[in-house]
């Protein structure tokens, strides 16, 4: 599957995306604060900011951030989400080419979308975008099988997903991956626990969200008879909890001014 395949797997799914696609936790915010003087100064790149989730964590902020999408209908629809922000720059461009100017940013985050990137492209490319001392924060959502639930939704998942084994973000942006993309300065990580409650609407909709998931077909109505009977089987007074661990990964590309740099072991 080449990049250009990559952009438009979710063109048909915007609408279930922007809905039922869960949040982040607002520690964050603190965590990053501290961790990697994030302030309200801070201008922010957000590389495949999709529909604009993670861009409202820093816009509450008071940050001025660039949502770097390439798919145009994810990108349409982050401006409609955020169009009272004005702090929030809509920009048509890839990981691999952000079409910003060198040195312009403080901080680059991205999300799940990492997972498409090529890794040593947007490596440099985010070498070239951010400032000298600035922070490549790395952070997503993880399904945990934590309950009855989740373990069910997993199975689901493997059942009926087109491509799921392969697109499978957890086994694609292990630690190793990661270490790889922040080497040889290494990065650090944080875990945060999220839960998304949803009630039988939202739950179909977080499902038809994901790009390895049918939309139509025998398959998809067999799937949807097995989400609705575990809904019923595990759902309390009408909402069933999706819980996640929230992975935030952070470090630096290059090596500040002055300060020599050794990797942890």
């Amino acid at each position: 599957m080449n990049n250009s395949d990559n952009t438009r797997r979710f063109s048909n799914r915007v609408e279930n995306y922007v809905k039922y696609r869960p949040g982040y936790p607002l520690e964050i915010i603190d965590f990053l604060k501290n961790e990697c003087a994030l302030s309200g100064k801070t201008i922010i790149a957000d590389i495949g900011s999709g529909t604009g989730i993670s861009a409202k964590l820093f816009l509450n902020n008071g940050n001025i951030v660039y949502g770097v999408e390439p798919n145009k209908e994810m990108r349409e629809a982050a401006e409609n989400f955020l169009k009272e922000y004005p702090e929030f720059i809509s920009i048509n461009g890839t990981a691999e080419n952000t079409t910003l100017e060198s040195n312009s940013v403080d901080m680059i985050i991205s999300g799940q979308a990492f997972h498409w990137f090529d890794k040593q492209e947007c490596k440099s490319e985010f070498k070239r975008i951010i400032k000298q001392e600035g922070y490549v924060i790395l952070f997503w959502n993880e399904k945990t099988e934590s309950n009855d639930f989740m373990k069910s939704y997993y199975d689901l998942l493997k059942i009926y997903g087109t491509d799921y084994e392969k697109v499978n973000h957890s086994t694609n942006t292990d630690d190793i991956v990661i270490d790889k993309f922040y080497s040889p300065y290494g990065f650090n990580k944080k875990i945060f626990y999220y839960r998304q409650s949803l009630d039988y609407k939202g739950l179909e909709g977080r499902l038809l969200s994901s790009s390895y998931i049918p939309l139509e077909g025998e398959n998809h109505d067999k799937m949807i008879r097995d989400l609705k009977n575990m809904f019923e089987k595990y759902n309390v007074n009408g909402e069933i909890a999706m819980e996640y661990d929230t992975l935030v990964y952070y470090g630096k590309l290059q090596m500040q001014r002055n300060i020599k740099y050794f990797k942890k072991i």
